[in-house]
């Protein structure tokens, strides 16, 4: 029976239903062990960025991106600093239909309560506990002890179980850090703008929360709202 015809699913089950005598006996051994080296070489990157960390007001939104090897359709992407709105709208939707991603958002009160740098390391683990469901890396970890590798813009961190690389302008350097830059930017200028219709006296579709001169205009105008970062507007 051909893997691609059953699924590697479906074929580990049957494997599990044969004794080694059997398998020995046959050429379904030869092709059971050509399927466990390829699970165990199979090994996930996984690319996290985040969007939203330094504004006044919203959440910071983190976004892991999964791929098993460089894909052509990344080829032009760039950071999402470096594109227009209508392009990363563009990208994003490229990005949905062919890569799983996750997104989690992490709010101001938790942000004024822990501090910007534990919100953000919290939101970095709920991601990638996300992601790694999505993906099924407990399925293949168990089989191969094989750990995805967590690529990381910036001076982001995963937790020490993950085996992780931070680099530097990440987001510049590696295509799938590009692409996490993308997602966490793009559904994060969604939430604001959805609070926009909810607060529309601070402008939040113009600047997304960031400290712009529009922005502080409004907050001494109108005064701090529940969804502004308060630990960020002490001097104000």
């Amino acid at each position: 029976m051909a893997l691609a015809q059953c699924g590697w699913r479906h074929f580990l089950f049957l494997l599990s239903n044969c004794s080694r005598s059997d398998l020995e006996q046959s050429r379904f051994y030869l092709l059971a062990l050509r399927v466990k080296i390829q699970i165990m070489v199979k090994k996930y990157i996984v690319a996290i960025d985040e969007a939203g960390r330094g504004p006044l007001a919203g959440p910071i939104a983190v976004a892991a991106v999964a791929a098993t090897a460089n894909s052509k359709l990344l080829k032009n992407i760039r950071d999402s600093k470096k594109l227009s709105v209508k392009q990363r709208e563009e990208w994003f939707e490229i990005l949905k239909d062919n890569f799983e991603y996750k997104v989690v958002m992490v709010g101001p009160q938790i942000i004024d309560r822990i501090g910007i740098q534990r919100a953000t390391k919290l939101a970095v683990a709920r991601v990638l506990r996300k992601i790694s469901r999505a993906i099924e890396f407990t399925i293949v970890r168990d089989i191969s002890r094989n750990k995805p590798l967590v690529l990381l813009d910036g001076l982001l961190k995963a937790p020490k179980h993950y085996e992780q690389k931070t680099i530097i302008r990440g987001d510049e350097k590696i295509p799938l850090i590009s692409a996490a830059s993308v997602i966490a930017k793009v559904v994060r200028d969604k939430k604001m703008r959805r609070l926009h219709r909810l607060y529309p006296e601070y402008c939040l579709d113009c600047h997304k929360g960031y400290g712009t001169k529009k922005h502080y205009k409004m907050l001494k105008k109108n005064g701090v709202s529940e969804i502004h970062r308060k630990t960020f507007l002490k001097n104000l």
